[in-house]
């Protein structure tokens, strides 16, 4: 009789056991997902009491969409989730054995000694979730972002804890381990800069043609279709170099990211039309001693 009490006193401990571990794992998960939420929904609210194109600049310059936000702190609670999973059944696992008599000392001596081996022939694949953790932790890129990453240039299509996938501009898909990633450029963080030559004769005026490109160039960054990507400039920087036949103007932008490249084009059409109808010559050809059209 005092074997069975024992034994319904062993069982009833587990039962208390695993429902006391199945109501925390419950109330653990719930403010995560109440946690993941809110944090979702914050990265849009942040940004709605702003004007549409503020917004919008904000958002680009940032380097934080919804997408990105979404996927960063979706993919930050699947790992709590996990490891919440993960600890309670080790818990309650020693928890029973405890309950039930048996020596939990040489199970965590042998568990230890099976960790390490396993961390020994898993270490790269360990390596690549650390990895993953802390580039989502740290926010260092998204869904969207353009990077440089171990030579390749492309855009972010997922991020996962183990790997990266990211698509060049040619369509090929690459996909990167985050355990291998050295070294890292985003060029959707923030914001982009270019400095723009624009070539004239040797003998022009260089006040007068600064002049110009100072009044050709100062609108338009206003202007609507061009506002929500200039953040700064065009600056007409003076001139940069002299040599043969050739006087250069380095004109400076600062644009949204991975917007510098219609804003370079925009400015340099904007420079050819302005001296061109200025009647600035371009720049003299070595030999011939008479002037290109002014070019930008």
């Amino acid at each position: 009789m005092g074997l069975m009490e024992e034994i319904w006193n062993d069982v009833v401990m587990t039962v208390i056991v695993l429902v006391g571990a199945l109501l925390i794992r419950a109330v653990l998960r719930h403010v995560i997902k109440k946690v993941v939420a809110a944090l979702v929904a914050r990265g849009g609210h942040e940004r709605q009491d702003v004007g549409a194109v503020a917004r919008s600049v904000l958002i680009k310059a940032s380097g934080l969409d919804d997408e990105r936000n979404r996927q960063r702190v979706e993919t930050l609670g699947s790992l709590m989730r996990n490891i919440v999973d993960v600890v309670l059944v080790v818990v309650v696992l020693l928890t029973i054995l405890s309950i039930f008599g048996v020596p939990t000392a040489p199970l965590l001596a042998s568990a230890g000694i099976g960790g390490v081996a396993i961390g020994f022939g898993a270490q790269s694949l360990v390596k690549d979730y650390l990895s993953g953790i802390f580039m989502l932790a740290e926010d260092q890129f998204g869904v969207g972002d353009i990077i440089q990453v171990n030579g390749l240039r492309g855009t972010v299509q997922e991020v996962t804890l183990r790997i990266t996938k990211m698509r060049e501009p040619g369509g090929t898909v690459w996909y990167v381990r985050n355990g291998e990633v050295l070294s890292l450029g985003n060029e959707s963080q923030g914001f982009a800069t270019a400095f723009i030559d624009v070539p004239v004769a040797i003998d022009e005026d260089p006040q007068h043609v600064q002049s110009i490109l100072r009044s050709a160039l100062a609108t338009v960054g206003e202007e609507p279709e061009w506002q929500e990507i200039f953040l700064d400039g065009p600056s007409v920087l003076g001139v940069d170099s002299m040599s043969e036949g050739t006087m250069v103007i380095k004109v400076w932008i600062k644009t949204l990211p991975d917007q510098q490249w219609s804003a370079t084009r925009e400015v340099r059409g904007r420079a050819q039309r302005a001296l061109t109808e200025a009647g600035v010559r371009g720049p003299i050809l070595p030999g011939i001693g008479r002037s290109q059209p002014a070019a930008g």
